[in-house]
């Protein structure tokens, strides 16, 4: 069996206490039901979260501090078929050896469709 996707998004805002990202909901993210894939919502709930935990510097291959995710709790609520999708992250706690970003992703209609608690540590 061959499976295939893809997942784009954007980060519409980027900011020192937050982030806000919007990703389609397109076919390349689709699961064999029609809805949004619970990775897809995921990946893109971690990403967002990642970029707030990173700060304002741009990311290049082999630089230091990029936060690792060493930690993700999720409570998927809901999904939708088509539309799109905006993830909200937000601190919890922001620490130099720890961070906490609580990530909400919503539908078109703002109805929660995952709650993203996820934890990071900067890398050596």
């Amino acid at each position: 069996m061959d499976v295939s996707g893809r997942i784009e998004f954007r980060i519409t805002e980027q900011g020192p206490d937050r982030v806000v990202g919007t990703m389609p909901v397109q076919p390349g993210i689709l699961n064999p039901f029609g809805t949004a894939h619970a990775g897809a919502v995921l990946w893109f709930a971690d990403v967002c979260a990642t970029v707030l935990a990173f700060g304002g510097t741009g990311m290049t291959p082999g630089g230091s501090g990029f936060p690792l995710a060493i930690n993700l709790s999720a409570a998927l609520t809901g999904n939708q078929k088509d539309g799109s999708f905006t993830a909200t992250s937000q601190y919890v706690r922001k620490g130099r050896s720890l961070s906490v970003v609580r990530t909400t992703v919503t539908g078109d209609d703002g109805r929660l469709i995952a709650d993203v608690t996820t934890s990071h540590v900067p890398a050596k």
